[in-house]
C-alpha cells in the first residue's frame, strides 16, 4: 500500500467533483489538487485509503497551455482552480457536472452542459468568516487555519478595507471571545448588515462597533431583460439565505424565470423570495412560496406583501409542507396537472420526504436549482425513475475558481 508522503509520478486524466483532478498510479485511482488533466506532474500523497490516493501537486512536468500564475493561496476560500485559465474552469465544470450525472445518476450526457461565466473578482456578496487572535479570514482548504480573505479576489476592494478596519478595532482594544462574523452586502455593494458569534461566555455587547445597525440589506432586481420595468424589491436578514454572486444574481433569476412557463407555481425552500417572487413580479399570478426558516421566512413574508392578490406563504418545512396535502391546511391547488415546482435546496439536495412529496404531486414541470451536482445527480435518478424526463440542464458559475458550480435542471412529465 502507499503510503503517505511517498512522491508519484501521474498523468492526469480528467476533472473530479471537489476540485481535485482525476489520475492513476498502477491502476489505483489518485485524486490530486493543483493540477490540470493533460499534465504530467510529480504529487506527495496526502493520505490513502484502499480504493483511493489524495495528493498535492509538488512539481508539473508538463504544463497544461491553460496553466496560469495563481498568486494567491489555492487553499484559501476555496479558490482550487485559481491555476486554470477561466475558459477552463468553465469547461472543466461542465465536464463534472457530465460525469456526475452519469456515473451518479446513471443519466448519460451526449455532452457537457454549457456553463454561464461570471467576472473572477468582488463577486462574492454574502460570507462567513472565523476570528482568531485579532485576526478575521477564511479557513485554508481542509485544516482550521486562518488565511486572509484579500488574496482570494472574492470580495470587493471596499469590503477588505471594511474588514482591515474590524481587525484593527479588535487588536487596538484587545477584544476576545469572538468566533466569527458573518456580513452581508447588496448588488452594488452599497449597503452592508453584519452580526457577530461568539465563543460560549463571551459577552457580545463588546463588539458592537462590528454590529452594523442596519440587519437587512436591499436589493432591486430587473427580473425581465425585455422590460427593465419589471423589477422586484427584496429585503433579507444577515442571518437569511441568499444567492452569493452579485455579477450572477439577476441572469440566474432571468433563466429560471424564462424556463415556467403560464400556470401555478410552488416555490420550494423559497429563501426570501429570489424565484418565487421574481416569477410573480414578471406575471405569475398563483404563486406559493414554503420556508421553514425563520430568519429568511419572516423576510418571505415582507417581500411578498406587494402580490398578496397572487402569492401565498407557508411558513413550513417542505417536507411538512407536502405531507399536509391540498385542502388541508396548505391551499396548494388541488389540481397540479399544469404546475410548475421550483426547487432550490441546500447543499444536501432534497429528501426522501420532500422527493416522494413532489412525485405524489406530480407536478407537470420541475426546475431544479442546485449547489451541489452529486445530489443533483442523486435526485434526478429519482425523479427519472417516476417518470419524469430530463429536458435541459444549465451550469452557472456562481464561484469563480473555486470547485462549486450551480446547476438548474428542468424535468417534465414524460
Amino acid at each position: 500500500m502507499i503510503e503517505p508522503g511517498s512522491i508519484l509520478t501521474l498523468d492526469v486524466e480528467k476533472p473530479a467533483a471537489g476540485g481535485r483532478m482525476l489520475a492513476r498510479h498502477k491502476g489505483q485511482v489518485v485524486l490530486v489538487w493543483g493540477t490540470i488533466p493533460g499534465e504530467r506532474i510529480q504529487a506527495r500523497v496526502e493520505r490513502a485509503t484502499r480504493s483511493v490516493l489524495y495528493a498535492e501537486t509538488t512539481e508539473v512536468l508538463s504544463a497544461s497551455p491553460d496553466r496560469r500564475d495563481a498568486a494567491r493561496d489555492w487553499r484559501c476560500g476555496g479558490n482550487v482552480l485559481a491555476h486554470v485559465v477561466y475558459e477552463r474552469q468553465l469547461t472543466l465544470k461542465a465536464e463534472i457536472i457530465q460525469d456526475a450525472l452519469g456515473r451518479i445518476g446513471r443519466i448519460p450526457l451526449t455532452s457537457p452542459p454549457i456553463v454561464i461565466g461570471s467576472p473572477e473578482h468582488g463577486y462574492r456578496m454574502r460570507a462567513r468568516l472565523h476570528a482568531r487572535d485579532g485576526r478575521l479570514g477564511f479557513y485554508r482548504e481542509g485544516t482550521h487555519d486562518l488565511c486572509s480573505v484579500e488574496g482570494t479576489g472574492q470580495l470587493l476592494p471596499e469590503t477588505v478595507a471594511w474588514l482591515a478596519a474590524a481587525e484593527a478595532v479588535l487588536q487596538r482594544d484587545n477584544l476576545t471571545g469572538l468566533s466569527g462574523l458573518e456580513f452581508a452586502e447588496n448588488i452594488p455593494g452599497t449597503e452592508r448588515a453584519t452580526r457577530v458569534e461568539v465563543h460560549d461566555g463571551a459577552d457580545a455587547s463588546r463588539f458592537s462597533a462590528l454590529v452594523s445597525e442596519e440587519q437587512t440589506v436591499t436589493d432591486v432586481l430587473r427580473v425581465r431583460e425585455d422590460d427593465p420595468a419589471t423589477t422586484l424589491r427584496l429585503r433579507r436578514n444577515v442571518r437569511s439565505f441568499f444567492q452569493g454572486n452579485r455579477f450572477l444574481l439577476e441572469r440566474l433569476v432571468r433563466h429560471v424565470v424564462a424556463l415556467v412557463p403560464e400556470g401555478p407555481v410552488v416555490d420550494l425552500y423559497a429563501g426570501v423570495g429570489l424565484f418565487g417572487l421574481s416569477l410573480a413580479a414578471a406575471g405569475a399570478k398563483d404563486v406559493t412560496l414554503v420556508e421553514g426558516d425563520p430568519a429568511s421566512g419572516a423576510d418571505l413574508v415582507a417581500n411578498a406583501e406587494p402580490f398578496a392578490d397572487r402569492v401565498r406563504v407557508r411558513r413550513a418545512s417542505v417536507e411538512g409542507f407536502l405531507a399536509a396535502g391540498p385542502g388541508r391546511g396548505t391551499r396548494l391547488t388541488t389540481d397540479t396537472s399544469d404546475a410548475t415546482f421550483v426547487v432550490d435546496p441546500p447543499r444536501t439536495g432534497m429528501s426522501k420526504e420532500a422527493l416522494a412529496g413532489i412525485i405524489q404531486q406530480q407536478p407537470a414541470r420541475i426546475v431544479y436549482v442546485s449547489c451541489d451536482v452529486a445530489t443533483l445527480a442523486r435526485d434526478t435518478r429519482t425523479l427519472l425513475d417516476a417518470g419524469y424526463l430530463l429536458e435541459a440542464l444549465t451550469g452557472i458559475d456562481l464561484f469563480p475558481n473555486t470547485a462549486h458550480v450551480e446547476t438548474v435542471a428542468v424535468l417534465t412529465v414524460t
